[in-house]
């Protein structure tokens, strides 16, 4: 349960003012049916989440107990890093003529494959030698992370978006560097 609830948490906020909720908010100003892109955001998210979980357990198989350490967290530093580095613009998918389902599905897979929420999932499930609580709490932290740009489009942009994204990637950095630190055997 520790996993799911810490992957959930994590995954949840490093989607804080993320190119993805910004593609989210495009996308739900775009299309008259968030109920499609929804889904479609969710089908993206569970693979990632499922891709990530599989993955981590298959590494954790690999590596010591002080390797699954460092890996989680060497996960948390750079989703810490990459909250407080300035974002790129990101794509809006203009031309995509694929519908709500599809251009949401295809759109947040290719933008966040790789992305930090999904080495998060990757290395708890790692560090749990499971892969199921990863990948639930996973995808319901990144479909949680992603649900208000849906709903609420361009009102989310009158939020303090900034300073929260700010002040969670120095907490989700400091974290991170003293598991680091810990798993040196500095700390």
């Amino acid at each position: 349960m520790e996993a799911f609830l810490t992957t959930l948490l994590l995954t949840a906020i490093v989607q804080t003012g993320d190119r993805a909720q910004l593609l989210c908010a495009a996308l739900g100003q775009r299309f008259a049916r968030p109920v499609l892109l929804t889904i479609g955001v969710a089908l993206a998210c569970g693979l990632m989440a499922l891709i990530g979980a599989l993955g981590g357990v298959v590494v954790g198989t690999w590596i010591s107990l002080d390797a699954l350490r460092l890996f989680y967290a060497l996960s948390l530093l750079f989703a810490g890093l990459g909250m407080l580095a300035p974002r790129r613009p990101v794509d809006t998918l203009p031309g995509w003529r694929t519908g709500p389902l599809l251009t949401g599905m295809l759109g947040l897979f290719i933008l966040q494959f790789g992305d930090k929420g999904q080495f998060i999932v990757a290395a708890t499930a790692a560090r749990s030698h499971d892969w199921v609580w990863p990948l639930i709490g996973g995808w319901a932290g990144t479909v949680l992370g992603l649900m208000p740009a849906i709903i609420w489009q361009e009102r989310l942009a009158a939020w303090p978006i900034r300073p929260a994204r700010i002040a969670a990637g120095l907490v989700i950095t400091a974290i991170g560097l003293a598991l680091a630190l810990g798993a040196f055997g500095l700390v």
